[in-house]
C-alpha cells in the first residue's frame, strides 16, 4: 500500500513511518520544512512539500495514495475554534479524493475527549464539554466519510505516548519537578492516565490502515489507567526529590498553566478491549512506569 502521511516527522510519526515501511508499505510524508523532509528521507519515506493549510497539497497527496494517515495537529492553543476549523478542513481535503474508492482514511484524536471518572470504551460518546472537546470535530469529519465509500477510522491515542525522546506531558511533569524541587500530584493522586508505548501505537496505526472497517473508533491504549500518584512517586525516586499532594489552587500555580493543572488532575481511564479484539492488536512494549525507571526520561539532561 502507498500511504500518504501527515505528521510523519513529529514525535510519534517516525515510529509509525518506520513500522509501515518495515511491513512493506511505501510512504509519502507531508513536509512543511527542509528539516521535516530530511527526517522523512532518513526513514525511507518520500517528502511531499506542504502544510495543513495548503489544501491543494493535501488533496494531491491523498489522490496519489492507496490510503491516508492523518497525525498532524497544531496551531494556536489560545484559539481552539481556529484549531478545530484547521483540522476539520484538512481532514475534508484529505478525505474527498478517497470518496467511493474503499481506500482507508485514518485520523488521530485523543482519549482525553472521553468522559472523566469511569473507564470509557470505544462505543461511548465523547464529552462535548470536556477538556479535549476541540478534537471531536475532526473525529466526526473523518467518520462522515464512512458513508461516502471511504474506509474511515479514528485512533484515539492515550495522553501519554511514551518512549525514547518523548517531549509530551510526562517530560513537562519531570521538568516541573526539577524546577520546583518536588514531584507533585493533585489531590489524593488516584486519578488515572491511560498510556501506550510509541512502538505499540505505531503497530495500531498500521493495523488500522490495513484492516479497520469503515466507521471504526479505536483506542490506542496499552494501560487503561496509571494513577498519577504512582507516576509522581516514580519521578520523585528517580530524581531524588520528595513527593507531595497539591490542592487544586496550589496546582494552578505549580504547573506551567492552570490548564495543565486541570490536565494533570484529570481522571480518564479508557478501555481498548474492542480495539484489540477487532484488529488483533497486542501491546508488547514496556509500561509507562517501567519506561520512567529504565528509559531516558530521568537520565536526560534538564533543558
Amino acid at each position: 500500500m502507498h500511504v500518504f502521511v501527515t505528521g510523519g516527522s513529529g514525535q510519534t510519526g517516525p515510529a509509525v513511518v518506520a513500522e509501515l515501511i518495515k511491513a512493506g508499505h511505501t510512504v509519502t510524508g507531508l513536509a512543511r520544512s527542509d528539516t521535516a523532509a530530511e527526517r522523512l528521507e532518513t526513514l525511507g519515506a518520500t517528502p511531499h512539500p506542504g502544510s495543513l493549510d495548503d489544501l491543494d497539497s493535501l488533496r494531491s497527496g491523498a489522490e496519489a495514495a492507496d490510503g491516508v494517515l492523518h497525525m498532524a495537529y497544531g496551531g494556536d492553543f489560545s484559539d481552539l475554534d481556529d484549531m478545530m476549523r484547521r483540522d476539520r478542513t484538512a481532514i475534508e481535503a484529505l478525505g474527498k479524493p478517497l470518496e467511493h474508492s474503499g481506500r482507508p482514511l485514518v485520523v488521530t484524536s485523543g482519549t482525553l475527549v472521553m468522559p472523566a471518572g469511569r473507564e470509557a470504551t470505544e462505543k461511548d460518546e465523547p464529552d462535548m464539554a470536556g477538556i479535549a472537546a476541540f478534537r471531536v470535530a475532526g473525529e466526526r469529519a473523518c467518520l462522515g466519510f464512512a458513508a461516502r465509500g471511504v474506509r474511515a477510522s479514528v485512533v484515539r491515542l492515550a495522553p501519554t505516548v511514551h518512549g525514547p525522546e518523548d517531549h509530551g506531558f510526562i517530560p513537562m511533569l519531570i521538568a516541573t519537578a526539577r524546577k520546583t524541587g518536588v514531584s507533585a500530584y493533585v489531590g489524593d493522586g488516584t486519578n488515572r492516565w491511560p498510556a501506550v508505548h510509541r512502538f505499540d501505537a505505531a503497530v495500531l496505526f498500521r493495523l488500522a490502515l490495513e484492516q479497520a472497517p469503515a466507521g471504526s473508533m479505536l483506542h490506542g491504549v496499552a494501560e487503561s489507567g496509571v494513577p498519577m500518584k504512582s507516576i509522581a512517586e516514580t519521578i520523585g525516586r528517580g530524581l531524588g526529590l520528595p513527593t507531595a499532594s497539591l490542592t487544586a489552587d496550589q496546582a494552578a500555580t505549580h504547573y506551567v498553566s492552570p490548564f495543565m493543572a486541570t490536565v494533570y488532575a484529570f481522571d480518564g481511564p479508557v478501555s481498548s478491549s474492542h480495539t484489540r479484539e477487532l484488529l488483533g492488536w497486542t501491546p508488547t512494549h514496556p509500561t509507562l512506569l517501567d519506561d520512567l525507571e529504565h528509559g531516558d526520561y530521568l537520565t536526560a539532561p534538564a533543558s
